[in-house]
């Protein structure tokens, strides 16, 4: 599969917090990270077959669809975004990619938007997963080359009937440690853009999502998703716009972040019930009818390296202090609108995350 990298570093080593470098979509990719036509991929196409924002169908449903699957990526516009339409022989679907989706509330970001491959332009809709850190999301990237390999795993749940058919919309960061942090996670870093982060995904971009295909807009048919720092900005998104986010799936989270030095410096330590990731949202968490269903899980490896023996740990630490929060002070209930899972066999890497990324999708859609 061949992929275009687009890198920029982070401290450590592989995945999540150690995570460095986000990887650009598969196919056929020129310089920069873009695609290139590669050939006779089709001609260039325009319009949308989807429907708008009130519902309203944009264009006949025996309209050709935009962007639909072919031999080799093409170029398309859809809803005046310029758009790259692949095809990866993945038995349950195909891609768009937007390499500057520019939908206004911060600068362009790359977006993968995974269809299923019956997807139609009069289709009844979907529910969509938004996804963090997007360029590992369905191809290996990252210093340690890994992927959570989601088409496949969702391949697998369908043809399973465990959950409906759905779309996943995949994030690109411009600035990890900007977009996914509440508070300074050690000294001296640029901080913090969680809250222009969260009204860029909640208001712009899904606003595009919601207008330019087939999707479920209600806040029970919407997750967000990530992990470690990920996983801390999917809380955080879901806490502060439970009127967009029904679900936040938090796989390792980095709910250390702003209290303890794992990256070194001076924090301040306390508990997350104190924290300014709590704090201001204490109402909407105690208010059972509009707060997010949450999911958490941490690993249990400890050797291999940092990212296992520190950022693991660290992340296993404050999962348990989180869960039991939610439980004992907001009311949640485990297997309801809280699930939470310890895995023995757990590392801080998208292997792990992978292979927990299924029990996440049945918890959060299962019929």
């Amino acid at each position: 599969m061949l992929g275009a990298v687009l890198g920029w570093m982070v401290l450590g080593g592989c995945g999540g917090d150690d995570l460095s470098g986000t990887t650009a979509s598969s196919g056929t990719a020129g310089e920069g990270g873009e695609f290139s036509s590669g050939g006779t991929g089709g001609t260039s196409q325009t319009g949308s077959g989807a429907t708008t924002a009130t519902g309203s169908t944009s264009t006949q449903c025996d309209t050709p669809l935009a962007g639909g699957p072919a031999a080799q990526p093409y170029p398309f516009e859809l809803n005046g975004q310029q758009a790259w339409s692949h095809d990866d022989g993945i038995a349950a679907g195909y891609f768009h990619t937007y390499d500057a989706l520019d939908v206004g509330g911060s600068e362009p970001h790359k977006v993968h938007v995974f269809l299923p491959r019956d997807y139609a332009p009069c289709d009844e809709g979907y529910p969509v997963v938004y996804m963090n850190d997007g360029g590992t999301a369905f191809w290996p990237g990252g210093p340690g080359n890994k992927t959570w390999d989601v088409a496949n795993s969702l391949g697998d749940l369908w043809s399973e009937g465990a959950v409906p058919q759905l779309i996943v919309v995949a994030i690109e960061p411009n600035d990890r440690d900007f977009e996914y942090s509440y508070a300074p996670w050690t000294d001296g870093v640029v901080c913090c853009g969680a809250d222009v982060y969260a009204d860029y995904v909640a208001d712009h971009v899904k606003a595009f999502i919601d207008t330019a295909y087939q999707t479920h807009k209600e806040r029970e048919q919407t997750a967000i998703v990530g992990s470690s720092r990920g996983g801390l900005s999917a809380f955080y998104l879901a806490t502060r716009r439970p009127d967009i986010f029904g679900h936040a799936g938090c796989l390792s989270p980095s709910f250390w972040a702003g209290l303890d030095p794992v990256f070194g410096g001076t924090l301040p330590g306390g508990s997350l019930e104190e924290s300014g990731l709590i704090q201001p949202v204490t109402d909407t968490l105690s208010n059972a009818s509009a707060r997010p269903r949450v999911w958490i899980d941490w690993g249990l490896v400890r050797t291999g390296g940092f990212h296992n023996e520190v950022i693991e740990e660290a992340a296993t630490v404050r999962g348990k202090e989180m869960t039991a929060l939610l439980e004992s002070t907001f009311g949640y209930v485990k297997g309801q609108d809280l699930e939470w899972e310890e895995d023995p066999i757990g590392e801080h890497d998208e292997i792990s995350w992978a292979r927990r990324f299924p029990h996440v999708m049945k918890f959060f859609f299962a019929p």
